[in-house]
C-alpha cells in the first residue's frame, strides 16, 4: 500500500497544505482540522493535485469560515483545483456559485 504523504500545518493565519489532497489525505487529515480560529487563508502551492475529496475538504472549512464571518483567501492552485471548481460551480471563495436559469 503506498503511504500517504499528504499534510496540513498552521502557520499563523494560514493552513498549508501539501502533497496529494485526495480522498485518503481527506480521511486521514480531517480530524487535525478542527480549530479553525483565526484561520483566513489556505496555502495549496505545495498540493501535488486534488481531486473531489479534496475540493470537498476545502469548501466546507470555507463554509465553516463564512459562517463566522471570515472569507477564505486561496493561495495556489493545484492541478485538478480549477477545473472541478468549475465542475462543481464554486466561487474562487469555494462558495456555490449557482448559475442562473438562463445560462
Amino acid at each position: 500500500m503506498a503511504s500517504n504523504s499528504a499534510s496540513v500545518q498552521r502557520n499563523g493565519s494560514s493552513l498549508v497544505f501539501s502533497g496529494p489532497l485526495d480522498r485518503a489525505a481527506v480521511t486521514a487529515l480531517w480530524p487535525s482540522l478542527t480549530a479553525l480560529d483565526g484561520v483566513q487563508q489556505v496555502d495549496l502551492a505545495a498540493v501535488s493535485r486534488l481531486d473531489s475529496a479534496g475540493l470537498a475538504l476545502l469548501a466546507e472549512l470555507a463554509a465553516r469560515l463564512r459562517a463566522n464571518g471570515t472569507t477564505l483567501t486561496i493561495v495556489g492552485s493545484p492541478d485538478g483545483f480549477t477545473d472541478l471548481s468549475a465542475a462543481y460551480r464554486l466561487a474562487p471563495t469555494l462558495d456555490f456559485h449557482a448559475l442562473s436559469a438562463a445560462s
